[in-house]
This record gives structure tokens, sequence and C-alpha cells, in this order.
């Protein structure tokens, strides 16, 4: 698959030619993060800090908000790399550290090795200096403590002339379990189908920036499909993963979504659909994503109004439930629920609602045995999303946040607090 890279430089997007030349200046990267992001992981590399000449710390911080990132340029110890991976990015990217010493005490999972190289030898100090060492070799070394690889083939950076397709499989070999990127020169949808079927990744920057190669087009290159149609099925979900319904894409359909950012479909009897168009149930499209077969899509959509089926209904699977409809339920309520009623009183007295949630946080504490949990849990939940839509926080971003935690690796020591007294 894809995985779009933005450069940074003075607070910039840069793409450079060979590593060394000026092409563009793409000005603020969060724009940028935001539409890259819809596909999948996206690479930021921080050129200053590579360099030598200063850094963008403070900028690579709020891209990790907006998009899922791997994050390179000037990481250089144990501390630098473990530091990134608690701010949330999902991968780090070590060049130089990359040595045994230093990728032992990091969790193999989330460290990519990024090694370039010069008609396959491993140059190093800003690609000027040869080390004599082939890079398959540098690889088989190095697998056991990384499970990803970036290879880039320096002589093709940024020149939009093609990859060195032939030589990917023995990199491919080499790697092992580890997954493989490719970068430098990828310029075709053709490229980087044929980079997935070998097993490698595709790190593209100046074919997106040039407009030579489009990211829907990009990310629909691998993609397959078994019917005579061409469409791909696509499920629906919303942000909590619930899913809504079944409908389908083409190449028009994807672009069309990426673009607004929308809900945009292909109808097999209407042709280009965007949901919501003329009901107002509309769809802020967050994230797509390809399955392992590259023959279906999902779609996961911020859903508004009345839901997703054309009979009224949020999901087109049957009644609503679960957290999400009572979430929706309660911001319903938060404007009509009648004089009177429990839940209006819990939303206009936060001292109840506090009382509330530490007496049945205590109950179920104190629960003993899977009935009586879950009955207590029961009512944490429900006094909790209350808590929740008086703030309006959604479940799902409470979720992020939980996925957020998960990506720390510096863990804190969870010691109890002093008792809380109820007022």
């Amino acid at each position: 698959m894809i995985v779009p890279s933005i450069d940074l430089a003075g607070g910039q997007t840069v793409q450079l030619i060979g590593g060394q030349e000026l092409a563009i200046e793409a000005g603020d990267p969060r724009p940028l993060a935001d539409r890259f992001g819809l596909v999948g992981e996206v690479a930021v590399v921080d050129l200053d800090a590579a360099l030598g000449r200063g850094d963008n710390t403070d900028l690579i911080r709020a891209l990790l908000d907006r998009a899922p990132c791997r994050v390179g340029g000037g990481i250089r110890s144990v501390e630098a790399a473990r530091a990134w991976l608690d701010a949330g990015a999902v991968k780090v990217v070590l060049g130089t550290a990359a040595r045994p010493e230093v990728l032992s005490k990091l969790p193999r999972e989330r460290v990519i090795a990024a090694l370039d190289a010069v008609d396959g030898e491993v140059v190093v100090e800003g690609w000027q200096t040869r080390t004599g060492q082939d890079v398959r070799a540098r690889m088989e070394a190095l697998r056991p403590y990384v499970g990803g690889f970036l290879v880039t083939f320096v002589e093709r950076e940024g020149r939009l002339g093609g990859t060195a397709m032939e030589r990917v499989a023995p990199l491919v070999e080499a790697a092992g379990d580890a997954r493989l990127t490719i970068a430098g020169g990828v310029t075709t949808p053709e490229e980087i189908a044929a980079l997935d079927r070998l097993g490698a990744d595709a790190q593209v920057g100046m074919a997106l920036y040039t407009g030579r190669l489009g990211l829907a087009e990009a990310f629909a290159a691998p993609l397959v499909s078994d019917r005579p149609d061409g469409l791909w099925p696509t499920v629906v979900v919303d942000a909590l993963g619930t899913a809504l319904g079944l409908v389908y894409s083409d190449l028009e359909s994807l672009t069309a979504a990426i673009e607004r950012r929308r809900g945009v479909y292909h109808s097999r009897k209407r042709g280009l659909w965007e949901k919501g168009a003329t009901s107002g149930d509309t769809q802020a499209l967050l994230r797509v994503e390809a399955d392992c077969d590259r023959d279906a899509l999902r779609f996961t959509v911020g859903q508004v109004g009345g839901g997703f089926c054309h009979q009224g209904t949020w999901s087109c699977f049957g009644p609503d439930r679960g957290l999400g409809a009572l979430a929706r339920t309660l911001r319903e309520r938060l404007e009509d629920a009648p004089e009177g009623s429990y839940t209006r009183r819990l939303l206009d007295d936060p001292a109840l609602l506090r009382a509330k949630l530490i007496e049945e946080a205590a109950e179920l504490a104190a629960a003993r045995g899977p009935d009586d949990v879950a009955w207590e849990a029961a009512d944490v939940l429900y006094f909790t999303l209350v808590a929740m839509t008086r703030a309006g926080v959604s479940p799902d971003r409470a979720l992020a946040e939980l996925d957020r935690r998960r990506l720390k690796i510096k863990r804190r020591r969870g010691d109890a607090k002093p008792p809380v007294e109820t007022p």
C-alpha cells in the first residue's frame, strides 16, 4: 500500500531532489496530514533534525493528533525514540542509530530501520559516504530487532523516473517477517501495485506533490475485484466501528470521497452517490482501509442525522443498540429531556451526577460474580456517558484517547489517589 511522505524543513513541507536540491515548498503540513491520514500511516521526516540544524518537534506533535504517523529524522538515541513513541508516533524510523544495542531496547514491532542505498550499497552522512556494505546483508543483521525496513534508492529519489523494481524481491526476502517500504522514484499506480504484490509498501512524496499521482489512485492501485463490474464491496462503519451498511466503490467514487472527505460511493442505479446530499444524513469520511486480500474496503465515517439506512435507522442491520445508541439518545435528551426526568436532573445537577458516579464506581469495585459486575458496570457506563454528554465528548473521542495511551511505552505506577469524599 501507499505511505505518503511529509518532509519538514523550517516549519514547512518540502520536497527535495536527491536529498539536496529544493524542488517544492508545500507550506503548512497540517492540511496534508489531514488528507494523507485518510488512507493510512504517514511518514513524517524532520529534515532539520536529521541535518543537525534545529528541529520541528512542536509541529510534528501537532501532526500526531491528526494522522497516524511514522516519525523519523534525527532520532539518534533510545531516549529520543521512546519519547516519540510516548508522544503517539505509531512507529519510529531510525537511520544511523539503527544498531542492535539501540534497537534491542525498543519495541520491535514499532521500529523501522532506514537504509539508504546507491546501487545496492549502503550510504550514510547525507548520502555522501559509501560504506561498502551490501544493503541486504545489513537488513539480515538488523531484522531480529525491527518490525520494518525503509529502503531508499538514492539515485532515484525525487526524480519521478520510476523505482528500481528489479531490486525489490531480494530485499523482501532479506527483510524476513519485517515489512519492507520502498522509497525513491515511485511514480505510477502500476509500480505501487507491483510492490504490493511483492510484499512491499511504497513511500511516495514527489509524485503526490506534483500531481503526477493522485492520492486515491495511489491507494487504489493494489485493489482487485472478482466482480464482473469491477466494483469494490465497501463496508461502512461509524466512528465506534458499528456496521452501518454495505455499498460499492470504484475509482471515481473513491477519488470523490477522498477529495471531498465525505461518504461518496458508486450506486449501481445512479452512478456517483454522495450519502446525505439530498436527505441531510451526511457522512464525514474519517478513514479508508483495504482488507487483507485487497478486494474490499472499509469506510469509517462520522454519520450525522437520522442514520445510514433509507428506512430512517442508524444501521441497515436492525435496531440501534449499544454504547453508541445510548450516547445518541443522551445527546438528544440534552436538548429535550422532559422536566422532572432523571436524565434531566443529572444533566442539570453536576453535584448529583458527581455523587452518582462515585457511588456507582464504589459498587462496581465491591461487586462479586459476573452478574453483579455486569450490572454495576452498566450503571457506571450510563453515568459516565451522561457526564461525557454534558461536556460534549463523544464515545469515540474517549476510545481514541485510550488508543493513544496504548501507544505509550513509559508506564505510570498507577497508585491510587487519596479517597474522594462526596459533598
